[in-house]
């Protein structure tokens, strides 16, 4: 029976993520008896500029609610891609624990080729009633602190059209401050993308306040039913701090 109900699961993610891939592509859900894999889009990693170290973060969510990520994975155009996640603090670490419904992942290109390159992250989500918890420490300090969560990281994902310019906006709730912004373009295929569709895609990325705005611009040489992504993010302080 479960088998059945993670079957027709599987169908109707494939069905919201576009039902033209294959529902699992990687080994995110190596070792894990129940689990639903939710591949991503290839994300652009920045071209080489100047001294910076070209890095991008995207994030992937379960898209049913009640599933946390137990399982990821990864593929890169280029073996010199490192790609990590963000886990959070506490013990164990577990689902629940160090990830939640969504995970953040951070690609950064070390090689020397100024070249555009990409990577491709995947999860796999695991049913769950609530997740692990945390415990209580036995030994409480007065001086210093276990970490927190003292950033709110806002994620707003437009889907970009060809030929036309979509604008996405992020802001900070009142209260807080924005710290930073970033933002990525992905493309949902199954092949990772080539130069001349990484350079169809420009994006322009303001701030004012606690507002953040990017434009996103795909060339009309772009067919209409490919699936371009702009993902982005507004980094803010939580209230009070």
């Amino acid at each position: 029976m479960k088998r059945r109900t993670l079957t027709l699961v599987v169908a109707l993610v494939a069905a919201v993520l576009g039902g033209a891939e294959e529902a699992r592509a990687a080994d995110e859900c190596r070792g894990l008896q129940v689990c639903l894999p939710v591949p991503g889009p290839w994300v652009a990693i920045p071209v080489p500029t100047g001294s910076g170290v070209p890095t991008v973060t995207w994030e992937l969510r379960c898209p049913l609610r009640g599933y946390i990520v137990g399982g990821i994975d990864a593929r890169v155009s280029d073996r010199a891609i490192d790609v990590s996640i963000r886990g959070e603090n506490g013990a164990p670490v577990s689902p629940g624990v160090t990830t939640g419904r969504a995970v953040l992942f951070t690609a950064v290109y070390t090689g020397p080729a100024r070249k555009p390159t990409t990577f491709r992250p995947f999860i796999g989500c695991v049913p769950t009633s609530g997740g692990g918890g945390r415990g209580q420490t036995s030994v409480r300090h007065t001086t210093a602190f276990a970490p927190g969560k003292p950033l709110d990281r806002r994620v707003v994902e437009r889907r970009l059209l060809s030929g036309a310019s979509v604008r996405a906006t992020g802001r900070c709730p009142a209260g807080t401050r924005l710290l930073g912004t970033q933002h990525a373009v992905a493309f949902r295929i199954d092949d990772e993308p080539g130069s001349t569709l990484l350079n169809a895609v420009r994006v322009r990325r303001t701030s004012a306040g606690r507002t953040v705005t990017a434009v996103g611009t795909v060339a009309p040489s772009v067919p209409q039913g490919l699936r371009v992504l702009l993902q982005l993010h507004v980094i803010c302080s939580k209230a009070g701090r």
